[in-house]
């Protein structure tokens, strides 16, 4: 009977043993399962992760790029200032001079217009005329003509000079059909007679109808016969005076940009 008993508390320590061992056992299979899957997942989502910061960060490149990509070239157009010493800007810094200024508030516009400052000292019609052909070897797209002050001072035909500035016109239109023309009126003192002053400022609206051009009515309004905006020989504007000069061109030239 003890036998029996002893035999049978063995069998069912065996059968304790067997399952602490069987559930031992299981779990070690499940964790040794379960392991490989895990540590699997967890890779597999770091990769995840790091692919979706590398597509983040190729995106982010991918916009940079796209918003510093330069824009395509624009073609700059050349303005040609042609004149006497008013357009040279005689007595003062080139800078300062009114084709200078007007090149200044181009850029301040971001405008593609180059400004070209042919302008020269005692420049008369007739020797316009003679020098306009060197300068249209460049592209003219817009022309601002400056030209009959200093013949007017020196009292001469005003046919002649309109003759002059009509030959001008001519060469430019010829050698570039395009372009657009500006011209600047003159006017001369009342020391100048009554008859040619009248008629010397009436023959620039004259010639500005007669070539459809842009006209500027008085390239000094504002300035002529006022001291402190002239230089000592009150004919040349000073800085200040230069200012004025480019917005009364300004004024007319903005509508062909």
């Amino acid at each position: 009977m003890l036998i029996f008993e002893l035999y049978n508390q063995d069998l069912l320590r065996l059968n304790i043993d067997q399952k602490h061992f069987i559930h031992h056992m299981t779990a070690n299979k499940l964790r040794n399962f379960l392991l490989p899957i895990v540590m699997t997942g967890m890779i597999a989502g770091c990769n995840n992760d790091q692919k979706q910061v590398a597509d983040k960060d190729s995106v982010t490149v991918t916009d940079s790029t796209t918003a510093i990509k330069p824009e395509k070239n624009t073609t700059v157009k050349n303005i040609l200032f042609f004149g006497t010493s008013l357009t040279a800007g005689l007595g003062v810094d080139p800078d300062q001079a009114y084709p200078a200024l007007i090149q200044h508030k181009i850029d301040s516009l971001a405008l593609p217009y180059k400004v070209i400052n042919a302008g020269l000292s005692g420049e008369t019609s007739a020797a316009g005329k003679s020098r306009i052909d060197w300068l249209l070897k460049q592209q003219v797209d817009i022309f601002v003509l400056e030209l009959g002050a200093n013949d007017g001072l020196r009292g001469l035909p005003v046919k002649e000079t309109a003759a002059n500035i009509q030959a001008v016109i001519d060469r430019v239109r010829n050698k570039y059909p395009k372009a657009k023309l500006l011209l600047s009126g003159m006017q001369m003192p009342p020391s100048m007679g009554e008859k040619y002053t009248s008629d010397f400022k009436n023959m620039f609206p004259a010639l500005a109808k007669k070539n459809n051009m842009t006209f500027i009515p008085f390239l000094l309004n504002g300035v002529g016969g006022v001291p402190k905006l002239n230089q000592k020989d009150g004919i040349h504007p000073t800085p200040e005076g230069h200012k004025i000069l480019a917005e009364n061109v300004w004024q007319k030239l903005v509508g062909d940009l």
